[in-house]
């Protein structure tokens, strides 16, 4: 019988990841979209390094950032009972730096894309930036955030290198499908790593095709 238990646990992570990673991509979306900093390109190289670098690579600095054998991990571990070490908070953490490109971006584009008068007159209404940006900015990108929401979304459920090398490999605790598929086939079970490969190919082009077709709907209805 199929252990359901890595499937649960990828879409935990996912879900987690995604909703953590909304309420930190959004102030930096926005701060990318309309700052004229002149660091602001070396903040955009950072969002969009993992879109480059090898996931061994990320893995391999924040397992040596966070090990309690390094003076902050034992820091975190001592002050805060932390430890980021193969462990579920870690895995977070670690999906939340390498997803981080999936929702920044859609979201920075989408507040760059819109026309200046919404702001102006909202500030000319005597609106604050935080309510200009819930109220007026946000109701209005909202294509750009559901392909944020749904690739980094999407990206969590496919991570393996970077989970692999911060969380490891334990049983309901930080085994996810990706690792378990690995798994599978190097016992040579296949047709255990194609059942959780097809479940994940499945539900993922589901959620991709809702979402585009949601967001040709949207589309078309602002041009009409």
């Amino acid at each position: 019988m199929l252990d359901l238990s890595p499937l649960l646990l990828t879409f935990k992570l996912a879900i987690i990841t995604t909703i953590l990673l909304f309420f930190v991509a959004i102030p930096i979306a926005y701060w990318l979209a309309y700052s004229r900093s002149r660091i602001k390109f070396v903040i955009e190289a950072l969002v969009g390094m993992p879109l480059v670098l090898p996931p061994t690579v990320l893995g391999f600095y924040m397992l040596m950032v966070f090990s309690p054998a390094n003076g902050f991990g034992q820091w975190l571990n001592d002050m805060f009972e932390l430890s980021f070490v193969f462990s579920f908070e870690g895995l977070v953490l670690a999906s939340m730096i390498y997803s981080l490109p999936f929702m920044v971006q859609p979201i920075q584009a989408g507040l760059a894309n819109l026309p200046n008068n919404l702001k102006a007159a909202s500030y000319t209404l005597g609106k604050s930036k935080w309510i200009t940006l819930k109220k007026v900015l946000l109701p209005n990108i909202k294509p750009a955030l559901i392909t944020g929401i749904v690739l980094s979304f999407a990206h969590t459920i496919g991570e393996f290198g970077v989970v692999l090398m911060i969380g490891g490999n334990i049983p309901d605790k930080t085994r996810v499908a990706s690792i378990a598929i690995y798994d599978e086939v190097e016992a040579m079970n296949y047709g255990v790593a194609n059942q959780y490969s097809l479940i994940l190919f499945v539900i993922t082009f589901i959620i991709l095709c809702l979402v585009y077709f949601r967001n040709g709907g949207l589309l078309k209805s602002k041009k009409l």
